[in-house]
């Protein structure tokens, strides 16, 4: 398993139920204070990028969802 974060699939499908591109989500994280690019927003999303709590936070902001919600449903 060479998992490095266990939401990132959790990330993708918000960002895509908010009808929202990997680009215009890094522009919001941007704008926030938060320097993560598209191809970071990539890695994340396929896990293959450890994700810090400060990144958490401002993605679930962005994304108009709860830390909770990123967390639920893991299937693990």
């Amino acid at each position: 398993m060479n998992e490095r974060n266990i939401i990132g699939h959790r990330i993708k499908y918000f960002r895509k139920l908010k009808q929202m591109t990997q680009e215009e989500l890094s522009a919001k994280l941007i704008v926030m204070g938060v320097n993560i690019d598209r191809p970071m927003i990539s890695r994340i999303e396929s896990q293959s990028r450890e994700i810090t709590d400060i990144e958490i936070l401002a993605i679930a902001k962005a994304l108009k969802v709860s830390i909770d919600d990123l967390f639920s449903n893991l299937g693990r």
